[in-house]
């Protein structure tokens, strides 16, 4: 059987997968069994923040894969305590929890506030509220915090205690805060799989004043926009602000399973032993990969994210067939006139990967790909744009 065939036979039936074996890559650059080269501007979804096979994480790696590969968390490892010294220094966090996705990222985030509040006010305050058009994970308790009706049809009843608030409605918001007993107001700086739509400065601003107010924590979802993905090393810089909680995963780990939980002065010690734990999170090679990532993630990389997003937006938004161009840094939503996946079908048949947010099309770019790279890529989109 061919390797798409074995697929359907062996593999669970949740993913519509593009008709194209990806074999090996180098950067920006990928290829099929067949040979055919393309331009990625998916990255993984946000993962491969250098691209593909890149040297100096694979060094990273492969040296600590000839160390110990893991010895859980009844041990010390230097890889994990060095990542987690690094991501307080740059972000001003006091502690992190290490776990293996995004979506575990939010879970050890909701327990944090919840066990924040019951300490504090009591157990009763114990509502989370998200924004409708959020998505924060696949786990039962994260599907509950989607703010997707979409996402709360299956697999019921999923976990109770989620308030949902339009993005930007701040009357809305100021109204759920101060007619429930609530412990935190989750969101995404950028709601990724909602289309790439960034929240409105004074929305993100009203947040923090009620969550100061009435002692709410800030949980900010950067698991797509953090490492760099915004143009700065976490999204909640772009806004001057500084969340309580951050989780992030994705880029961090540059294709091996690694989510990151940011606890702030408030939430620091709100774990004792016991209270929480992973076998395999702070896996000591995926942190080695992840220290060699951050420590990239320098001003000159991330002056160049705000270029090259600058560069697809201005060429993009009034190009023919293009209704809208959405996003931060090189996290960017191309509304089309035409369905985005005769867009995406198109662009995947002239060598360049491109994916979907609801009814965008969506680029994800490694950090550091090439102008000319780019470029070429960017023309290949506007043709397929054209009506």
């Amino acid at each position: 059987m061919s390797i798409i065939e074995k697929d359907k036979e062996y593999i669970a039936s949740t993913y519509a997968r593009f008709p194209v074996v990806l074999e090996k890559g180098n950067g920006s650059l990928v290829y099929d069994k067949n040979g055919k080269e393309y331009i990625d501007l998916s990255s993984g979804i946000a993962v491969n923040t250098f691209g593909v096979a890149d040297k100096e994480w694979q060094n990273a790696v492969t040296e600590q894969l000839g160390k110990i590969q893991h010895a859980s968390n009844l041990y010390y490892t230097e890889p994990c305590v060095n990542l987690a010294g690094i991501l307080c220094q740059r972000t001003g966090m006091k502690k992190v929890f290490f776990s293996n996705s995004g979506a575990e990222a939010n879970e050890c985030a909701i327990k944090a506030a919840r066990r924040y509040a019951e300490d504090k006010k009591g157990n009763e305050y114990n509502k989370i509220i998200t924004l409708k058009n959020s998505f924060h994970g696949r786990t039962i308790t994260t599907l509950a915090a989607t703010g997707q009706e979409v996402f709360h049809n299956d697999f019921l009843p999923l976990t109770d205690g989620f308030l949902y608030c339009e993005a930007n409605n701040c009357e809305q918001l100021e109204n759920l805060v101060k007619n429930n007993k609530v412990c935190g107001i989750m969101f995404e700086f950028v709601q990724g799989e909602g289309g790439v739509l960034p929240l409105q400065k004074e929305f993100v601003n009203k947040i923090f004043c009620l969550a100061k107010e009435m002692d709410i924590l800030t949980i900010a979802d950067e698991v797509q926009t953090g490492n760099g993905r915004t143009g700065e090393l976490y999204c909640f810089m772009n806004y001057g602000v500084k969340p309580d909680i951050v989780s992030t995963a994705k880029g961090l780990g540059n294709g091996l399973p690694l989510g990151a939980t940011l606890l702030g002065e408030k939430v620091k010690d709100v774990f004792g032993f016991g209270s929480h734990g992973s076998t395999f999170g702070g896996n000591p090679i995926a942190c080695a990969g992840a220290v060699s990532v951050i420590n990239r993630i320098d001003q000159e990389l991330l002056n160049g994210v705000k270029e090259k997003s600058d560069y697809i937006m201005n060429t993009l938004k009034n190009a023919k067939g293009v209704k809208s161009v959405t996003g931060m840094g090189l996290m960017i939503g191309i509304e089309t006139e035409k369905n985005a996946n005769d867009v995406i079908n198109y662009c995947m048949e002239n060598g360049v990967l491109v994916i979907k947010a609801k009814t965008k099309v969506r680029l994800l770019p490694a950090l550091n790909i090439p102008f000319d790279l780019l470029k070429k890529a960017v023309e290949v989109i506007k043709k397929g744009c054209e009506i």
